[in-house]
């Protein structure tokens, strides 16, 4: 560990370079601190120790000059642009530390083209985009995506550089203005536009040495200039932190999922036309993020501590957490070494700017500065001296920061303290914080009565459901259970089941499945009640397969907050699907979660056991019977209704290369349907029952000793054809499939065509048409085949199982080529 004394040059002029001032001049090993050119704050004294230096920020030979001369041994560059333009190798080259990334590193800001490459080469939960050079390209790319976007400027463009457009019309007017007008000038010659993503924002700032990092308290700041969020960007008005959402399980998997992942691959990644390797990531990596319902995913990354960020987290920084220490750690790699203790406290900033910001704005207005209130400080940004007087040079001028036990308390001391900065047509936002509580004034919350309801929890809502679905629900009574809702929990009598059924001690089988992010349609269409019914399919299929009859079911609903109508047509289509499984919904869980769920969405899981009797005078083996199994055998295949519901992540993204909405007409029929459809009702078509008439299918004796004509059942799931069938096989035989057995229905020839999706993938992706393969005894197929299509299903003979080679897969398909046709 280094001890010697730090001279200190940090560059820069706004209110993170006087927040780093302020926190490094704590440290004992520091003796002086230069700022370069610095502002009004640092050069006024307040903090011992700080002066400022007549070097302007991005004379890099002037700072290496000015640096050599007084004897600094530690550099600290506070914006962006400096790091961009590579200060940190003019100061590598004089053998001068430097707390900041290589130029190489720095492009993770400096291009945003090049860090959503980058995060799609490693990985990095983000957004989907495209990047464009070319206006047209880019015009009529805008011109067929349904989702909403953000246009992004690539290079610097001072925080602004970033619209989130309203509607079309407005996200061509942005476009224009950056490439064609140049509004930001070359930073907006390549453009990226994104996937607009809904949540709640993050920012987390993290220390780095290119190997270990440390994470600060996630903070929120404010970027737009009025309250309510409304108005144009600016670089920030103000921020908080923690945020609520940010507890420690998050935190964890940010790290785990984002920052680590980010920090390896700079480090691991190849540098283009270079044959170097890597580009370590030295200093503060600054990772915004957007919690969404899909969970953390990336927005952008900014190379250097946030402003007003920076001003907000150091000063939770515990009083034995030396900022110098972190910094050498950092340049030397043994950050790994070093302690960083967090005070349990809430620290709040509240930016004051000049009338006309972000627009255009007077100058060379005198500031007054009165007494502030303890535990609050204030960082200078758009400040210079005139003699010793205080003038506004910018248009972030000046901020008030506080730290308190509650963030109520250091909300109103931070605008205690901005209330004490006083020039012409000062402006600041009077909500800072606003969205980690609705009520700013602290004495009003503490003597509100707090309720259930108050928390986000509805029990009337709750109760307004059970009584909404009873009705439903008790269409699914049969022996054993007589379907009643609303208890404690679901009863399910094996004796009573038993007299009817089972005279004999059944064997009981459980699955329990969820709809995967099918769900994400029904949320954007509104149609809640197919989804329902196939949360029940995707479990007694899965049952079924083993030759058990679904005995109950019971589901759980998670959501934000309780919406009666939405959950009453989802159970309405649960207790659906278990009328068409013969199974009774006996009971299940509705869990309102506020904070975890964004904004109406929901989430469900679902549980089904089963039985199958095993021993006495109807008993029959459990499926597979793979030691029944022989080449010959016959496979036999029933329709599927469409997707089912796996492969929808692929189904989602072919729909966002279409440019088609969901609402407008599906580009291909469905069988089921009685007329044109929208293409998320045709999406939504739910996943096809098969129990009762497999179940019934079981019944026909083997004539070779069996307890079935039937030996192997394969629900097609998540896998597909390839990974599914296998799944009956003993390792001796292999499944061969001719797919030219079948018409590929519409809807796959859809989602192949127009996602370019390869046959083998589609294969491996979706069930393609058949949604259950049946092994057959060689001789009986006719027999199952004509009972299966008495009972409605459409059946087709795919294939025979053959002995498997050494190395062969267990499911080979033939004819795919028709696919292609």
């Amino acid at each position: 560990m280094a001890t010697d004394q730090l001279r200190v040059l940090i560059v820069g002029n706004g209110g993170r370079e006087h927040a780093f001032a302020w926190k490094l001049s704590q440290s004992p090993r520091v003796e002086i601190i230069y700022v370069a050119p610095g502002n009004g704050g640092t050069g006024l004294g307040a903090f011992s120790k700080i002066t400022n230096a007549n070097v302007k920020g991005n004379d890099y030979p002037g700072l290496v000059a000015f640096a050599q001369k007084n004897g600094v041994n530690l550099v600290v560059p506070g914006p962006e642009a400096p790091l961009v333009d590579g200060i940190q190798g003019y100061f590598q080259a004089v053998g001068i530390r430097c707390f900041g990334p290589s130029k190489a590193a720095a492009r993770m800001e400096g291009s945003k083209t090049f860090s959503k490459d980058f995060m799609k080469r490693h990985h990095i939960p983000t957004a989907a985009y495209e990047n464009f050079y070319d206006y047209e390209l880019a015009r009529k790319y805008l011109d067929t995506v349904s989702h909403s976007v953000v246009i992004k400027a690539d290079g610097l463009a001072g925080g602004k550089g970033v619209v989130i457009p309203a509607s079309k019309e407005e996200a061509h007017q942005a476009l224009h203005e950056m490439m064609l007008d140049h509004q930001f000038g070359e930073a907006g010659k390549e453009v990226v536009i994104e996937e607009y993503l809904e949540g709640d924002e993050l920012s987390v700032l993290t220390f780095s040495d290119g190997y270990t990092i440390r994470s600060l308290p996630a903070a929120q700041d404010h970027k737009r200039i009025f309250d309510g969020d409304q108005g144009p960007n600016t670089g920030g008005m103000g921020c908080y932190a923690p945020t609520p959402i940010s507890s420690k399980a998050v935190l964890e998997e940010i790290d785990r999922t984002i920052v680590q992942p980010s920090v390896d691959g700079m480090r691991r990644d190849a540098q283009p036309l270079t044959l170097l390797q890597g580009f370590p990531f030295v200093g503060i990596l600054f990772t915004g993020l957007m919690m969404t319902k899909d969970g953390p995913k990336v927005l952008e990354y900014n190379v250097r501590g946030g402003d007003p960020e920076t001003q907000t987290l150091l000063p939770l920084l515990s009083d034995d957490t030396d900022l110098a220490e972190i910094m050498v750690a950092c340049t030397e790699h043994w950050l790994d070494g070093v302690s960083i203790n967090i005070k349990p406290s809430f620290s709040t900033t509240v930016i004051a700017v000049a009338g006309g910001y972000p627009g255009s704005y007077a100058k060379g207005k005198t500031i007054t500065l009165g007494p502030v209130p303890e535990d609050t400080l204030i960082f200078h940004a758009g400040t210079t001296l005139a003699g010793n007087e205080l003038h506004t040079s910018g248009g972030r001028v000046i901020a008030a920061t506080a730290t308190a036990s509650t963030l109520e308390e250091a909300v109103r001391k931070s605008y205690a303290g901005v209330s004490t900065i006083h020039f012409e047509d000062v402006f600041y936002r009077k909500d800072i914080a606003h969205r980690a509580f609705k009520q700013r004034d602290a004495t009003a919350s503490q003597q509100q009565s707090l309720t259930y309801a108050s928390a986000g929890v509805s029990i009337d809502a709750g109760n307004d459901l059970v009584n909404k679905i009873k009705s439903s629900v008790s269409q699914t009574k049969r022996p054993g259970t007589d379907a009643v809702i609303g208890g404690f929990g679901g009863l399910f009598s094996l004796a009573a089941a038993n007299s009817a059924y089972h005279p004999h001690s059944p064997t009981l089988i459980g699955a329990i499945d969820g709809v995967g992010t099918k769900l994400k349609i029904a949320h954007t269409v509104g149609i809640h009640d197919t989804v329902g019914i196939d949360l029940v399919a995707m479990n007694v299929n899965d049952l079924v397969v083993q030759g058990a009859e679904p005995l109950f079911f019971l589901d759980c609903y998670s959501c934000g907050k309780l919406d009666v109508g939405m959950a009453s047509a989802f159970v309405t289509g649960v207790a659906n699907g278990c009328v068409q499984a013969g199974c009774a919904l006996i009971g299940g869980e509705t869990a309102e979660m506020p904070g975890l769920f964004v904004d109406d969405t929901y989430d469900a899981v679902g549980a089904a056991v089963g039985a199958i009797n095993t021993t006495g005078d109807n008993a029959r083996a459990i499926l597979p019977e793979t030691a029944a199994m022989k080449p010959g055998d016959v496979l036999l295949a029933l329709a599927s209704s469409g997707p089912h519901s796996n492969g929808y992540s692929l189904v989602r993204k072919i729909v966002e290369r279409s440019g088609l909405s969901y609402n407008d007409p599906a580009p291909f029929s469905m069988p089921s349907s009685n007329g044109p459809l929208s293409l998320g009702r045709a999406l939504l078509n739910p996943t096809r029952i098969y129990v009762k008439p497999v179940l019934k299918a079981l019944t026909i004796p083997s004539s070779s000793g069996s307890s079935s004509a039937i030996k192997g059942l394969a629900h097609i799931t998540g896998g597909g054809l390839t990974d599914n069938v296998p799944r009956m096989l003993p390792s001796k035989l292999a499944a061969h499939i001719n797919v030219a057995a079948w018409q590929l229905p519409s809807v796959f020839a859809w989602l192949k065509q127009t996602g370019n999706v390869t046959a083998p993938e589609m294969a491996r992706a979706f069930n393609c048409g058949v949604g259950m393969v049946i092994a057959v005894e060689k001789g009986s197929e006719a027999a199952v085949k004509d009972l299966l299509q008495k009972e409605g299903e459409t059946v087709y003979e795919i294939g025979e199982l053959k002995s498997r080679n050494e190395g062969e897969e267990g499911c080979i398909l033939e004819g795919l080529e028709t696919w292609d046709a």
